[in-house]
């Protein structure tokens, strides 16, 4: 049961570890580009390529969705990025319940976004907890998890690039033992990712080069952290804390040196509106940013 091209990995490693993939839940394909066509999730395509039924209902809340499900008669329901809300009814319908692959390491982070949450909070280190589902949001007992560190470098792309491929691994070790008990989450240091707003992209060079730059990376490439510069608005994808200070927002120089609260940052991957990705030096090569320009 996933949806994104987060969960396909871990539905790759289950085909190839030799399970038997009786159905497949994804959501409901959406209305996306130009011209609003309906397109199904990476899960979907991924499971058709694969010959496996998919099912897309648009929630559980109905009795007749809770025992189609049950009949399926799974000993194991794999739950990864899904989107919507499991009741009771599924969750104990499968022999050995519902295995959640989610990617922090819990009970940190739970919730729609943990990856994002996880850069833009300045953490040294996330991962991948696996746990048995129950009804409350992320607080099932947990059976594994996985550590990775993170970088000055760390992406929520390349985070979410290393997560998947460290879930699927991890499930697939799980699922070796499935009635396995695991360990009861801990009280103290919860903490929830909510949802990603667009709103949130506006840069705000008035925080430390550090909190701007985890800002940046966190929300790399999607919504994409945005500033005003030269009147056009321009996406930051990467970038690298340097030495340097100003007036927060102010250009250093004619390379993309800027001033934050504290410290300074160098821009190396940018996106000017309707334009595709770029480094530092050619975005300058078609629009100069010179000394003293004013980003807002």
């Amino acid at each position: 049961m996933g949806t994104p091209d987060f969960a396909v990995s871990t539905l790759n490693a289950l085909i190839d570890a030799g399970h038997e993939i009786a159905c497949v839940y994804a959501q409901p394909p959406r209305a996306s580009g130009r011209g609003l066509q309906l397109r199904p999730t990476a899960v979907h395509t991924f499971a058709e390529t694969r010959g496996i039924e998919v099912r897309t209902p648009l929630s559980f809340k109905n009795a007749n969705e809770h025992q189609r499900f049950a009949e399926v008669k799974a000993d194991a329901a794999v739950v990864v990025a899904y989107g919507l809300l499991l009741p009771q009814a599924v969750l104990d319908a499968p022999k050995f319940g519902c295995f959640n692959v989610h990617a922090s390491l819990l009970p940190r982070w739970r919730g729609a976004a943990p990856i994002q949450r996880a850069i833009m909070a300045g953490d040294a280190e996330t991962g991948v907890t696996i746990m048995r589902m129950e009804a409350g949001l992320d607080t099932g007992p947990m059976l594994k998890v996985g550590r990775v560190a993170i970088g000055a470098e760390t992406t929520a792309s390349s985070l979410h690039d290393e997560l998947a491929v460290l879930g699927s691994r991890l499930i697939v070790e799980v699922l070796k033992n499935p009635s396995v008990c695991g360990i009861v989450q801990p009280i103290d240091g919860v903490t929830y990712a909510r949802k990603i707003e667009k709103s949130e992209a506006h840069i705000d060079f008035s925080n430390s080069a550090l909190e701007v730059r985890n800002h940046i990376h966190g929300l790399s490439p999607f919504p994409g952290a945005w500033c005003m510069m030269n009147g056009a608005r321009v996406k930051i994808l990467q970038c690298q804390i340097v030495e340097g200070g100003g007036r927060a927002g102010e250009m250093l120089d004619d390379e993309l040196i800027v001033a934050c609260g504290v410290g300074a940052l160098r821009f190396t991957s940018l996106q000017r509106e309707g334009k595709g990705l770029m480094d530092a030096d050619t975005l300058l090569r078609g629009f100069p940013v010179s000394k003293g320009t004013r980003l807002s």
